[in-house]
């Protein structure tokens, strides 16, 4: 079994950013004009966490593919960390967002848009009632507000290693057995510690222990970790913490955001989850700031209950441009048009072919490598087993070879998402873009255990 060479690896990584310095220069050009009015040179921090040295800078955008300023051609399997799993402006949705921002962009009234889609959601995802917001983490945010009112406990349980957008709850982990913050969290406003319990995934009796202590208001959980690797559900977890839930009257919400990537109604649909709440956010807008949460019957009930609307402007739950008009309009054409079963089925097909491209390589190799399929989504992680927790995937994170991997790619016109080896499809994804994929993976193995034995 192949190990990697550390030296091999930094010979690589400075030859690969040789070549994208001199094949990027206009991006150069204007990362460096950015540096006097920008802060840290982009519009947003996570915009510098690409390799190389500096961002590329886009021009134009269309399905699976998009032109930097440069004038390269790239085949986007990041597509924008899931906010563009749509393909980047599907016909359908480009048409509807031009037609709604001729006739109104936002009103703080609703538009007759709002019902169809609140009736789609409510077909595709099993909950009967839905409002929408401009973020995943703005559904969270509402989420976990509305759970705390109504059940009058004040904490939330989050897994370890878990990604829910910028919920100051959820910026968290586990050390030693104690919550801490998360590395690299900013300026969080309290120790997550008074707000939030961790435990690890797949482990029952730590969810049932932690749950026991009858503070906690609500779990928020993907149904499968996706942001620190892809850590899936052993058999009979999701059984056994719908029930314990239930058992100690806790809010059960599925942070679908990412696992839409399952199918139509997501990975609660798929596998026929039971949950009290389902929040979203990204794809389902395509590009558009989109999110939305769904209630059961008996929730939706208890919200009404605990509302005054003499103060819903004021109360932490909504925002003036939530469910707005161009927002709703882009939801509407992106359910009904976009992201369809044809389209999963395609999708879920192509991520298929490129983890069996990359298994293959895997295996010839022998490399201590695996590759994960979450539907449409796949992922590879630098070690030989499937993690079952999150500090399982944490603990080998060896970023000196993603970053290699991540700029061989860009090198030779492949975008993957920059946080980790992420992969996703789209309706335009082409058999030729995924061989295009395993071709460079197999070559950039080569390279690197060149020698090797």
């Amino acid at each position: 079994m192949y190990t990697v060479d550390r030296e091999r690896l930094q010979e690589l990584m400075t030859r690969e950013t040789e070549v994208f310095v001199r094949e990027n220069p206009r991006s150069l050009e204007i990362y460096e004009r950015a540096q006097d009015s920008l802060l840290a040179g982009v519009p947003m921090n996570w915009m510098q966490r690409w390799p190389g040295g500096y961002p590329i800078y886009v021009t134009e955008a269309s399905g699976a593919h998009f032109t930097d300023a440069d004038g390269h051609d790239f085949i986007d399997l990041c597509l924008g960390d899931t906010g563009a799993m749509t393909g980047h402006s599907p016909p359908a949705a480009a048409a509807a967002i031009a037609a709604q921002a001729a006739n109104g962009i936002t009103t703080m009234l609703p538009t007759e848009d709002s019902v169809p889609v609140g009736e789609e959601m409510k077909r595709r995802f099993g909950l009967p009632y839905w409002q929408f917001t401009l973020t995943a983490t703005d559904a969270n945010r509402f989420m976990i507000r509305l759970a705390r009112q109504i059940s009058g406990r004040p904490k939330v349980l989050v897994f370890n290693g878990c990604y829910h957008g910028s919920v100051d709850e959820s910026i968290a982990r586990l050390e030693d057995g104690q919550v801490v913050h998360k590395r690299g969290s900013v300026g969080p406003p309290v120790h997550p510690s008074l707000t939030t319990r961790v435990v690890e995934w797949n482990d029952v009796d730590a969810l049932r222990r932690e749950l026991e202590h009858g503070d906690v208001a609500c779990v928020l959980a993907e149904p499968a970790l996706t942001n620190c690797g892809i850590v899936l559900p052993e058999p009979g977890y999701h059984d056994a913490l719908r029930q314990i839930t239930r058992e100690t009257g806790t809010i059960l919400i599925i942070d679908e955001t990412h696992t839409l990537c399952c199918g139509p109604g997501g990975y609660t649909a798929e596998h026929h989850l039971e949950p009290d709440a389902i929040t979203m956010g990204k794809p389902i807008g395509s590009g558009v700031p989109s999110g939305a949460y769904g209630v059961s019957k008996d929730l939706a009930q208890r919200i009404n209950d605990n509302t005054d609307v003499v103060d819903a402007d004021v109360g932490g739950v909504g925002g003036t441009l939530a469910g707005n008009a161009l927002s709703i309009a882009a939801i509407r054409a992106t359910l009904e048009n976009v992201l369809t079963e044809d389209a999963f089925t395609h999708m879920i097909a192509m991520a298929e072919r490129l983890v069996a491209g990359v298994q293959e390589t895997i295996d010839r190799r022998n490399l201590p490598w695996h590759v994960t399929r979450l539907g449409c989504r796949a992922e590879y992680l630098f070690q030989p087993n499937r993690p079952r927790t999150g500090a399982e995937a944490l603990v080998t994170e060896d970023q000196d070879l993603d970053a290699f991997i991540h700029l061989y790619m860009m090198n030779r016109g492949i975008l993957m998402t920059p946080f980790h080896n992420m992969v996703l499809m789209c309706p335009d994804t082409s058999e030729a873009d995924v061989d295009k994929h395993n071709e460079v993976f197999e070559d950039a193995t080569t390279e690197l255990f060149q020698g090797s034995s």
